[in-house]
């Protein structure tokens, strides 16, 4: 067995209150990190690509103030950390603040 793993980037828009656009404030984005997507028991190995493409609109956000996009994706193994995983638990001892998990 294995789990897909989706990696976005994010964005925030640094002139976000001027939402109608009308104002002097400029807008300015900002890259912010991102986030980890997990399918896990994932069967479908060669289809992760269009699997990717139908959960996009679970993951994919764009308005006035924030920006977030898959820029990855791969097939891993059952028991793999992100970075983000590995470093809690190493730090700390547990994982707290898991990658977000979607049904598929």
């Amino acid at each position: 067995m294995a789990k897909l793993l989706i990696t976005t980037q994010i964005q925030e828009n640094y002139g976000a209150h001027d939402w109608d656009g009308e104002g002097e404030c400029p807008q300015y984005w900002k890259m912010k990190g991102g986030n980890d997507y997990v399918v896990k028991k994932f069967k479908d190995v060669n289809k992760a690509t269009e699997v990717v493409m139908a959960l996009r609109s679970q993951i994919e956000s764009d308005n006035y103030a924030f920006r977030e996009w898959v820029i990855n994706w791969e097939v891993v193994a059952d028991d793999y950390l992100t970075e983000f995983e590995q470093s809690q638990l190493d730090y700390e001892g547990k994982i707290t603040y898991g990658a977000k998990e979607l049904a598929w």
